[in-house]
């Protein structure tokens, strides 16, 4: 394996190198404080790796430091991976994105939405449009998560035994037949909300491909990516480069989370159901090389994805009426600033750079995990940055914005 390394001097990508250090000098201090245990930042430019630093510790209790080959759980990250996996069964004529969700799922025939009422007595009535594929790829399905403790159907969520990631008995089609016995927050295609959507789409590349997701995942987008440290499990001889995960207290300090060591021994286990959605286990290198596939337009190394229109495609905002997720959202996103910013087929998409009062280009797509990490593509600039971490919930801190505007002031060209 070819390690991870800067690759280019940052001036010859238009970088002002000592600019470049005020990230590490920002993120440094969240360490110090005890905001986050450590870190890994990289930026490449030009398909070259600019700067890439790390800081801080993997483990806190036993000092091991962030390394640049350390293992993350990159949670949502793992979104856009199957997001591109649909598109190329979508390449191949599987199925159109305006196809109903039960022509794979059955369970999703005869939807229901909710009108009122508590999660013990929901009021109902049917949906008026069918849950088609592309509502799953744009989070505009009605589907929630039972982590967001805001309405009652989270609540139902929690009941059905959804109470974080999927239910522990339930392989993948039984948690997709679950999710379809619980009333939808919306009609499909009428509002935005994060939620479990991307883990049926994992269900429907299932179905469509014949394949069990991560057999679909190894055979068709990491091997052939060379994305080897990349699965929804961890092997036993990568024990030691695996990140802890901690949890942040009422102060917003990071402290080990309270379930690590459940967590910490499922990590080398195959999981019954795996999450689409936010399953995958990842290094740097790894979704440095996806995010270099994403900005080349669905090739690397000779290897395409893609078509490059498709993620011209993907990579647009798809929400009804050019919508952004501020006027769209429920939820907690209801709650953040997303002004200007809409959602493609898999991505947020920067729409407006002037609205969401953060330095960032026209046509730039990203999305982070629950841990804190982040990654971003901004075709304009020919830009790909990423952020590893684990600290649980992401909002913890303004991680986000604060590396935007400390990657963009740097570019000086």
């Amino acid at each position: 394996m070819v390690a991870l390394e800067i690759e280019v001097d940052p001036g010859e990508v238009g970088f002002d190198a000592a600019r470049l250090q005020r990230i590490d000098q920002h993120f440094e201090n969240y360490v110090t404080t005890g905001k986050l245990p450590g870190w890994l930042a990289l930026v490449a430019r030009r398909g070259k790796i600019a700067h890439l630093s790390t800081h801080g510790m993997r483990d806190v209790e036993s000092g091991k430091p962030v390394e640049t080959d350390t293992l993350f759980r990159i949670y949502s990250m793992t979104k856009p991976i199957t997001s591109v996996a649909a598109m190329m069964l979508y390449e191949e004529g599987a199925f159109e994105l305006t196809d109903p969700v039960s022509d794979f799922i059955p369970s999703y025939a005869d939807l229901s939405v909710y009108t009122g009422g508590p999660a013990r007595n929901p009021q109902t009535r049917p949906a008026i449009e069918p849950m088609r594929i592309w509502h799953l790829l744009t989070h505009t399905a009605g589907l929630t998560y039972a982590f967001n403790y805001l309405h009652p159907l989270d609540e139902l969520h929690r009941q059905a035994g959804f109470e974080f990631g999927m239910a522990p008995d339930l392989d993948l089609a039984a948690c997709c037949d679950a999710w379809a016995e619980i009333p939808l927050l919306f009609d499909p295609g009428t509002r935005w909300n994060y939620s479990v959507a991307t883990d049926v789409l994992g269900r429907v590349v299932e179905v469509a491909s014949g394949q069990p997701l991560d057999e679909f995942f190894r055979t068709r987008i990491l091997d052939p990516l060379g994305m080897t440290d990349t699965g929804f499990q961890v092997a036993a001889s990568d024990a030691d480069r695996l990140a802890s995960l901690y949890a942040a207290d009422p102060q917003g300090k990071a402290r080990l989370h309270p379930k690590h060591e459940q967590m910490y021994d499922t990590a080398f286990q195959p999981p019954k159901a795996p999450s689409g959605g936010g399953g995958l286990f990842s290094s740097a290198r790894d979704y440095h090389r996806f995010t270099q596939m994403l900005l080349r337009r669905g090739e690397l190394d000779g290897v395409r994805l893609l078509g490059a229109r498709t993620v011209d495609f993907m990579t647009r905002n798809h929400l009804p009426g050019g919508a952004d997720l501020e006027t769209l959202a429920m939820g907690a996103f209801s709650e953040v600033a997303n002004a200007g910013k809409g959602f493609g087929l898999g991505f947020s998409v920067v729409d407006d750079p002037l609205a969401a009062k953060v330095l960032s280009s026209k046509g730039e797509f990203a999305w982070g995990g629950l841990a804190s990490t982040a990654f971003w593509v901004d075709p304009a600039e020919d830009l790909t940055v990423l952020f590893l971490t684990q600290l649980m919930p992401s909002s913890t801190h303004p991680i986000r914005p604060y590396l935007h505007q400390l990657v963009y002031q740097a570019l000086v060209d």
